[in-house]
Order: structure tokens, then C-alpha cells, then sequence
């Protein structure tokens, strides 16, 4: 798949989700930035995931850098190639039915969601990150179970850190044992 029409989609939807969730909390208070209201952070992320979307689809479309040398006349602009990237391939060119991505992936993420969505709550963080990470980690091209193991380690540490102890928030850790 041409990095132009990757560039080009991944920017509409990063845009997409930025405007959804702009539109979802148009009703929430904003407040401001020492007295944030409920709606403030997520609409900060939004702007900034349209931003980034708008530098996704500039940066897909636009291959073509000015400058004095090595000049292309195109439309009484002068272009030089950018040699960083390939040539942008024309509309014609795109073989819309070779854009296929794997499912594997996807349905990996997901299920990792739905185990942590069932075991957290019966189980407590720890017990619940271990298998979302295990999970998540299958829908890789490799898997390798030490790499697995320290990344499950390392950001289950971080979690329990941030949520549980930086943010104080009342979480399981393990069955009837809370930090907080």
C-alpha cells in the first residue's frame, strides 16, 4: 500500500476521532486550565488528534518540497523532488482492492479489552493486566514470551504506580487487598 494512502487515511480517521469527540463534550463544562471542568481534557485531546490528523494528510499528500534547485516547473511554481519520499502514485494507479489489513490484530486488541473488562473487577488490577498484556501481545507478528514477561512486569508496575499510588484511586490490586 502506497504510504501516501496510508498517510492520507490514518490522518482522516486521527481527524474523525477528533471531531467525535470535540462534538461528545460540547455540553460538559470546559473551565480552565487551573480549574479544569469535565470537559476539558478530552476536548484538548481532540484538538490535538486533528491536529496531528491535518499533519497525517498534509504530510501524505505533499511530496513535493520548494526550492531553487533542481527546480520541476509545475503550474508556475517551481518543486523539487523530496528524496526522502517516493513519488506519489496517481488516483488511477491505486489498486483498491490489494488494501487489505489482518484480523488477527484487531480481534487480539479487542479480546485484550474484553479480558481485562472481566477480570478486573473479579480479580483485581494485577491479575487482570497479566492476561490483557499476554492477549494483546498474540496479535504481534512475533511472540516472544520474555519480551511478553518484562513489558507485563514493567508496565504493570507503572500502572499500579500511577493509578493506585500517584492518583490514589481505590483499585483491587489483588482479591480484597487495596492500596488505598
Amino acid at each position: 500500500m502506497e504510504r501516501l494512502l496510508r498517510d492520507l487515511v490514518a490522518g482522516l480517521v486521527f481527524a474523525a476521532f477528533g471531531a467525535a469527540a470535540i462534538h461528545f463534550v460540547r455540553e460538559y463544562p470546559l473551565g480552565t486550565a487551573m480549574r479544569m471542568g469535565s470537559g476539558y481534557f478530552p476536548a484538548a485531546l481532540g484538538w490535538i488528534l486533528i491536529g496531528f490528523g491535518a499533519f497525517l494528510c498534509v504530510r501524505g499528500l505533499w511530496r513535493w518540497v520548494p526550492s531553487p534547485r533542481k527546480a520541476k516547473q509545475v503550474g508556475g511554481l517551481d518543486f523539487v523532488r523530496d528524496d526522502r519520499a517516493p513519488a506519489p502514485a496517481p488516483a488511477a494507479a491505486w489498486n483498491w482492492r490489494e488494501l487489505t489489513w489482518s484480523v488477527r490484530p484487531v480481534a487480539c486488541i479487542a479480546a485484550s479489552m474484553l479480558v481485562f473488562g472481566f477480570v478486573m473487577p473479579r480479580l483485581g488490577l494485577i491479575p487482570a493486566l497479566v492476561p490483557m498484556f499476554f492477549v494483546a501481545a498474540l496479535g504481534g507478528r512475533e511472540f516472544r514470551w520474555r519480551e511478553v514477561l518484562i513489558l507485563t512486569i514493567v508496565m504493570t508496575a507503572f500502572a499500579v504506580g500511577v493509578f493506585v499510588m500517584l492518583l490514589k484511586l481505590p483499585f483491587q490490586l489483588f482479591p480484597g487487598f487495596y492500596l488505598v
